[in-house]
């Protein structure tokens, strides 16, 4: 078996009718030793936010000398991505070896696993081989039974923010939300919430009461931005001054103070040394494709994954602050179990022209349904067939007016989008 047949076996061996829990992922490890048990975590979940905390601890973590694994999903342009070590996606021939033996097991097993359980698996099995110091584990949905879940003990759970999205899983209020992104909290184990919505807080800080976790927020009494351009941001925060922050978009000081936190809670809990150096390097250095990311500075190219209300609010705040008193285009493409409509209302103060497309997802609506949305919202807005030809109207547009192109919706329009843009502006 080689990477390219052993990811075509994970996409096409996962089972969507696998019932939600937590027993098959556990039989699996078992079968392998329980990888899982041998290993450090710090355990993400939240509405929004995850990935770039997660890349941001995997950053700093590194500076300061730890071997790092990092459990992120969705990928965003190779499957690799989902898991890496010191920046590192997982080689070609230790994916196909796990993804084999793994797949033997289940067969033996015959039961229904899903794509994400054998992806889990195969992370945990991958990280314990390679001896990492630490794992940045992100929840892929929810938490409660979420396949990350199945770890015991984390050094540190983290809930970046609670808001809707996937609600007919976790369910229609900020409290049901909570309580199934709180299933993360273990007995005696820490938890930092990032967010700030009271409900939630107080669910959450509830939870953890009941398992006598020592329950954190985030003081951002402290927090100061100094300076936010294209070129990166400026801020002071806690004990820090003058922090470089690489990741744009206003919603990343606000990640990165969550990271500085849970920092002094693996530091004051668990001894772990991470010199100031370490902090400032790892936030100048960060990397993460999609989140508000510069794409081209001539004409002026965005990309943000923002997927969902509260995503594609915070994609418009950043607007506003890095381009007042300006409308721009936008191109977008979203899928149709998304409050698109609600996405649409937010970007009307800086939608200047949408240009819609289909993703290539099963869940996606299509570019045709989606201009209509938006012109029933009274943006001009027009479908177009090929995501080859929205990018090229949309940058030729964007020359003849000097406006920048926001490319916003889904995490799953990255690769061909950008794809696009490095083709046609050569």
């Amino acid at each position: 078996m080689n990477c390219e047949e052993a990811i075509q076996l994970i996409h096409s061996g996962g089972s969507n009718q696998a019932t939600p829990g937590l027993s098959r992922i556990s039989n699996l490890l078992e079968r392998l030793g329980n990888p899982q048990q041998n290993l450090k975590y710090v355990h993400v979940a939240g509405t929004n936010g995850k990935g770039s905390t997660c890349a941001m601890l995997h950053s700093v973590l590194r500076a300061a000398g730890y071997r790092v694994g990092l459990f992120t999903s969705p990928y965003i342009q190779d499957f690799r991505e989902r898991i890496r070590i010191d920046g590192e996606p997982v080689g070609e021939n230790a994916l196909a070896e796990w993804t084999e033996r793994i797949l033997q097991i289940t067969r033996e097993m015959d039961e229904p696993f899903t794509e994400f359980e054998l992806i889990t698996a195969i992370g945990f099995a991958y990280f314990n081989s390679q001896n990492v110091d630490v794992v940045v584990l992100e929840v892929g949905l929810g938490g409660r039974f979420d396949p990350t879940n199945v770890i015991n003990k984390p050094l540190l759970s983290i809930i970046t923010g609670i808001d809707f999205d996937h609600t007919a899983l976790l369910g229609n209020t900020i409290q049901s939300i909570a309580a199934e992104k709180a299933g993360i909290i273990k007995e005696d184990c820490p938890v930092l919430y990032g967010g700030e919505e009271n409900a939630a807080c107080r669910t959450i800080r509830s939870f953890a009461d009941l398992r006598h976790a020592v329950f954190h927020t985030v003081d951002r009494s402290t927090f100061r931005q100094r300076e936010a351009t294209l070129d990166g941001t400026v801020f002071d925060f806690g004990e820090y001054e003058g922090l470089e922050l690489s990741l744009l978009g206003t919603y990343q000081p606000y990640n990165a103070t969550v990271v500085l936190t849970a920092l002094e809670i693996l530091k004051t809990e668990h001894g772990f040394v991470i010199p100031e150096n370490a902090v400032r390097e790892g936030l100048k250095s960060v990397t993460w494709q999609a989140r508000f990311e510069l794409l081209s500075k001539d004409p002026i190219i965005i990309y943000d994954g923002g997927h969902n209300p509260q995503g594609v609010n915070s994609a418009v705040k950043s607007i506003q602050a890095y381009f007042p008193e300006e409308q721009v285009n936008i191109l977008s493409g979203v899928m149709i179990d998304k409050d698109f409509d609600a996405m649409i209302e937010a970007l009307k103060p800086v939608a200047n022209k949408i240009f819609t497309v289909t993703p290539q997802n099963p869940r996606a609506l299509t570019a045709k349904e989606y201009a209509e949305h938006c012109q029933r919202h009274k943006l001009n807005a027009v479908a177009y067939e090929s995501i080859e030809a929205a990018v090229s109207a949309a940058i030729e547009e964007c020359k003849r007016e000097h406006t920048p192109l926001i490319c916003l919706g889904s995490l799953y329009l990255y690769k061909e989008v950008s794809t696009a843009i490095a083709e046609y502006i050569g």
